[in-house]
């Protein structure tokens, strides 16, 4: 599939249309006249090429600020090891506290860190999963009344 161009009016109207989520400031902001934007931000939205535009960003966008699994395991792994660092309050008498920076996760952090990457892997399951393919078999001993009729 050959991927169009954009032009800058339409790039720009899609880069501030995403970051605003208003259609007509985006297009007046990318340089249209009032009386466009007003009457025509929705054919620039319907415009195959501007719409894919902003689909694609929007994906890129949101795999930038969405943590993804590798990312969650590489941070419960360091705060179970205890390499990552973080700041904490620490109380010095009186009502006063200060902020120590760098301290290493406390040993329920490192527990917590441990349980969730124990329960990833299923770790500590209580039950047992398991595939069988069984037929039952229904026995019919009943051969009649108990009363000796």
């Amino acid at each position: 599939m050959i991927e169009k161009k954009l032009t800058l009016k339409q790039q720009a109207f899609a880069d501030y249309y995403i970051e605003l989520g208003n259609a007509t400031e985006a297009a007046i902001k990318a340089g249209y006249s009032q009386k466009y934007a007003a009457q025509n931000t929705d054919k620039l939205l319907k415009n195959t090429n501007v719409s894919a535009y902003i689909e694609n960003r929007m994906k890129d966008i949101q795999s930038q600020r969405i943590a993804d699994q590798e990312e969650v395991m590489e941070l419960l792994t360091a705060v179970l090891r205890g390499e990552a660092r973080s700041a904490v309050l620490r109380g010095i008498g009186e009502g006063a506290q200060v902020i120590e920076e760098y301290m290493p996760p406390t040993t329920a952090e490192r527990i917590r860190a441990a349980e969730l990457i124990g329960k990833r892997y299923a770790l500590f399951t209580d039950k047992q999963e398991i595939n069988a393919t069984v037929t039952p078999i229904f026995v019919d001993d009943i051969s009649g009344d108990n009363n000796g009729s």
